[in-house]
């Protein structure tokens, strides 16, 4: 049997948001996420996908770049929300609910894109996913006291790819350094 700790210390021992949401329909009699506002949405951070294509000709070459990349989600707890079962669901239907469209935990895009690379150059596709960014606090009522309370208020936040909207592929070309060209052009 443990010893219950004093005042002092139960006033400095806190539950951490993770303690809180895995509480979330696993001990709770409610659990709620409120959204303090409607989605933002925002491009991703653009990044190379597929490989890159060294035109070591005396001729322009259009290459063919295959490529299949995923965006993920984040969150301000760092965990999955396509893993976690009470929280993450809570927080998935809260979002249907009170915006009428699904959230995604990810997305998975493929495609061939043709780069055009002039002689002596290397060209490559990058991609930015439309994301969104939701923000607000998860409500949980408790039938017993958890950390000395009945009520706690958790701030969360979560950033998705938006579901079903379009990309932004952009093809680049530069020209080859040195150790590219002896790399590549051998």
């Amino acid at each position: 049997m443990a010893l219950a700790p004093t005042s002092a210390q139960a006033a400095d021992e806190q539950p951490t948001i993770r303690e809180l949401l895995d509480k979330c329909d696993n001990g709770t009699d409610l659990c709620v996420f409120h959204p303090s506002g409607p989605p933002e949405e925002s491009m991703g951070e653009a990044h190379q996908v597929g490989d890159s294509a060294f035109n070591c000709t005396a001729d322009l070459q259009r290459s063919t770049v295959g490529w299949s990349d995923t965006t993920g989600e984040s969150n301000s707890v760092g965990v999955s929300l396509s893993a976690e079962v009470g929280f993450a669901e809570v927080f998935k239907v809260s979002i249907e609910t009170n915006y009428s469209h699904t959230w995604e935990s990810s997305h998975t895009e493929s495609e061939q894109t043709n780069v055009d690379v002039r002689p002596g150059e290397v060209g490559w596709v990058t991609r930015a996913a439309q994301m969104q960014r939701v923000s607000g606090q998860y409500e949980l009522h408790f039938e017993d006291k958890f950390y000395g309370h009945y009520y706690w208020y958790v701030p969360f936040d979560a950033t998705g790819p938006l579901p079903d909207a379009p990309s932004t592929k952009t093809q680049h070309t530069r020209p080859m350094t040195d150790q590219e060209r002896s790399e590549h052009c051998g």
